[in-house]
């Protein structure tokens, strides 16, 4: 490993430690998450590039592209750096148009960890993410689901486990059948509904990995993020991952890109330290 990489560190586990800048690997797809990329040899060297610059933490899934991006991430870096942890999720299937359906029925889930397993070239998954369905309400059970995986962890199939898409009263439920290690959730700096659910993660020791950080603003909001950004000297993009990682010691950062030089601006933003005031005004763009 080439460098070391601004941000930190955060230990989950004693065989699970990850940085808490990672990479997401969702882009490296088609459009839509669908087929092959446009670059081939581009996706593989910016896994390759994500590895020099010290990200230890790669988040991905057997239905991103589908099957294409594990694929791509065994062909540019296995066999896997020891202290690499990849973090895939399932719970989904791909229609042939690229639809997204839910699938969590524990026989399904079963071979959905099987396909990772096979197409990452493991034995055994670092950490797997059930996605429950981001159309749901937050109540309902997920109970079987988790089970399932629980049940695949004692067989030693999937090291630690994790949720995406959940309500604290889901995260709840889930820690009292297993661990739980990660939950992956919307959250940026204009959509803060999680705000207690991250403090509570904080408390837990839990890594809270937000997704799109950069969506549903307001132009109000992103005048605000951008005036931020011109008075430090970064881009929009970095200050609003910069504000993430100062929000909680737990939030890790999976932020997606299929462009080596813009890998580099994301990891860049690690070593951003923003001052009191800014974080200030940008805490406002949440209405806090």
């Amino acid at each position: 490993m080439s460098h070391t990489l601004r941000g930190g560190h955060l230990t989950l586990a004693d065989d699970l430690t990850l940085s808490r800048m990672g990479y997401g690997a969702m882009q490296l797809a088609g459009p839509d998450v669908f087929g092959p990329p446009k670059d081939h040899d581009q996706a593989v060297a910016v896994l390759r590039e994500a590895v020099d610059l010290g990200i230890t933490h790669i988040d991905t899934s057997d239905f991103y592209g589908p099957f294409v991006v594990n694929e791509i991430i065994k062909e540019a870096l296995h066999p896997y750096p020891d202290e690499l942890r990849i973090v895939t999720k399932v719970g989904a299937r791909r229609s042939d148009d690229g639809g997204w359906s839910p699938s969590l029925a524990p026989a399904d889930l079963r071979v959905q960890v099987r396909e990772n397993l096979d197409r990452l070239g493991l034995d055994a998954l670092d950490v797997v993410n059930l996605r429950v369905s981001v159309e749901g309400s937050g109540e309902e059970s997920i109970a079987e689901g988790f089970g399932t995986l629980a049940e695949l962890r004692e067989e030693g199939l999937i090291r630690h486990l994790g949720i995406s898409a959940v309500s604290p009263a889901q995260l709840k439920e889930a820690q009292a059948i297993a661990p739980v290690v990660t939950v992956q959730n919307l959250y940026n700096l204009a959509q803060r509904e999680d705000d207690q659910l991250v403090a509570y993660c904080a408390d837990e020791n839990i890594a809270f990995a937000p997704f799109f950080p950069l969506g549903g603003f307001t132009p109000l909001q992103s005048e605000k993020l951008t005036g931020v950004a011109a008075r430090l000297d970064a881009t929009p993009q970095q200050v609003a991952l910069a504000w993430l990682l100062q929000r909680s010691p737990t939030i890790v950062l999976i932020p997606g890109t299929s462009s080596v030089a813009h890998l580099r601006e994301n990891v860049a933003a690690a070593g951003l330290e923003l001052p009191a005031e800014e974080v200030e005004e940008l805490d406002s763009i949440g209405g806090r």
